[in-house]
């Protein structure tokens, strides 16, 4: 009898890579600056040539989102990280400060464990691999098992252009048989430097309860509020390019709309000429059915997918040109599943009456679920930013721009990421888009400027007596000891 258990396998096969990883790391970091970046252009050629395929076969094999916005995520993987970080030091000193005399030297933190999921799956192989190569590091994925093609495909393209450059090609790996106890090991094995993690809340909490130094992100469910002064239109088309770009499943796209009184009608008009459906009270109820799960998470049956498809399953009839769906909500909570994160094209529209109550709303939704990840506003008031900027717990406040794409990097000047930091109010440990510059540590050579007689001079510390401080401090604590007695001979007398 010959019994196969995929959990061993896929314990083995990790161990296996990782050992791998670890010997092409060594050899990563004897390279200098041009050595890797020859190597991190090979990676980005390849894989932007590839982008068209490997966009269709994410598509084919997840059924998530659309083939052609898959094509772009890809595009922004490969060239716009590229461009961002091909000339930025990550390789030996990066900096010499004659002045301060402190000279610093970056070094890699060495394997990491790329956690990779389902909704970005292409694009996010890519993104990790450039920015991990770029610190001189190797990195080793655990697959989501629903894209599992689609990621070893674009592992072997990446490692043909390792090949190609005389890199070693071991540097880059996949799991072949994802499991909970493969990815388990990958995370706690001593042979893991750090996990970078990308995908749901459970996944990213159990990264950082590894024991392996762990960078990941949490939930999105940031809030879109049109104030008063902005262009209603370009706030809605932006707000519509956003939500519906690959129907939804980047976690820094809007999940509601907060409309002012002044303008709610305007907005409401405006979403139905861009092509969004506003359901009504009856509708807006039986879809919320099959928003969450019963243990109050996302119902994956609903992600990434189309209008059409969503209000099938929900057994509701939409015109066949909608492009997004749109419930009023007047409510913040677990029971109200429109307040929650939806990678889908569904979202919330709230009304307030003013930027002050738009601002506590905001706060309301973001502290329930994706404190920390993003918020959007659309205004031309600057004052109105500024406050938002204060007092707003996320780590990207977008103005103007679509949530999704300006939360990545793709629409605004920030990191181009697909790791979206939280910071420690959203359970992360960074509230950066993450970078190269996150993938290696600072060794930081200082020379002496000063002396220990200098510091003693500069505070008078030879000039002090011995006896001057303890006499003072005696005196205070008989004056304290005669006071006690005092009260408790009143007390008595009492």
């Amino acid at each position: 009898m010959n019994l196969i258990d995929k959990d061993l396998q896929s314990v083995q096969e990790v161990r296996i890579l990782l050992r791998k990883a670890k010997a092409a790391q060594k050899k990563l970091a004897e390279m200098n600056q041009d050595q890797i970046d020859a190597i991190v252009k090979a990676v980005y050629e390849e894989t932007y040539k590839a982008r068209v395929m490997l966009a269709k076969m994410a598509h084919e094999e997840t059924g998530f989102g659309k083939w052609k916005d898959k094509v772009l995520k890809n595009a922004f993987a490969s060239r716009g990280v590229y461009e961002y970080i091909k000339n930025k030091k990550t390789v030996g000193v990066i900096s010499d400060d004659p002045v301060s005399k402190v000279m610093e030297v970056a070094v890699p933190v060495g394997v990491i464990a790329g956690l990779v999921p389902s909704t970005n799956p292409t694009s996010t192989v890519i993104y990790k691999t450039l920015i991990a190569l770029k610190a001189a590091n190797a990195i080793v994925f655990s697959p989501h098992p629903a894209a599992v093609k689609c990621i070893g495909e674009t592992v072997r393209i990446i490692k043909e252009a390792l090949a190609s450059v005389g890199a070693p090609e071991d540097a880059v790996a996949c799991m072949s048989l994802p499991t909970m106890e493969g990815t388990s090991e990958l995370m706690k094995s001593d042979d893991t430097d750090l996990i970078l993690a990308t995908g749901g809340a459970a996944m990213v909490k159990a990264a950082y309860s590894s024991g392996t130094p762990a960078l990941g992100v949490g939930p999105g469910n940031g809030p879109a509020y049109i104030e008063r002064s902005a262009n209603v239109p370009s706030a809605i088309k932006r707000i519509m390019d956003s939500k519906t770009f690959d129907n939804g499943t980047i976690c820094a796209s809007e999940q509601s709309i907060i409309a002012e009184t002044v303008n709610k009608e305007a907005i409401k008009k405006e979403l139905v000429a861009q092509g969004a459906y506003l359901l009504n009270p009856e509708e807006a109820a039986q879809l919320s059915k099959f928003i969450l799960r019963a243990n109050g998470t996302m119902n994956p049956a609903i992600v990434g997918k189309s209008v059409q498809t969503i209000a099938k399953l929900a057994g509701l009839t939409v015109p066949a040109d909608r492009k997004l769906l749109v419930a009023e909500e007047t409510e913040v909570g677990p029971k109200h599943p429109y307040s929650k994160e939806k990678l889908a094209p569904i979202i919330a529209l709230y009304t307030v009456d003013n930027w002050q109550e738009a601002c506590d709303l905001s706060i309301r939704i973001l502290e329930q679920e994706g404190a920390g990840h993003t918020l959007i506003i659309h205004t031309e008031n600057k004052e109105v930013v500024k406050n938002f900027g204060l007092r707003k717990p996320v780590s990207r406040l977008l103005v103007n721009t679509p949530g999704s794409l300006g939360g990545i990097g793709a629409t605004t000047n920030i990191t181009p990421a697909l790791t979206l930091g939280c910071g420690a109010v959203g359970g992360s440990a960074t509230s950066d888009n993450v970078g190269p510059d996150n993938l290696f540590n600072l060794r930081r050579v200082a020379y002496g400027v000063t002396e220990l007689d200098d510091l003693k001079a500069a505070e008078g510390i030879d000039s002090l007596k011995d006896d001057s401080a303890s006499t003072a401090y005696d005196g205070v604590i008989k004056e304290e000891v005669i006071r006690s007695i005092v009260e408790q001979v009143i007390q008595h007398l009492k």
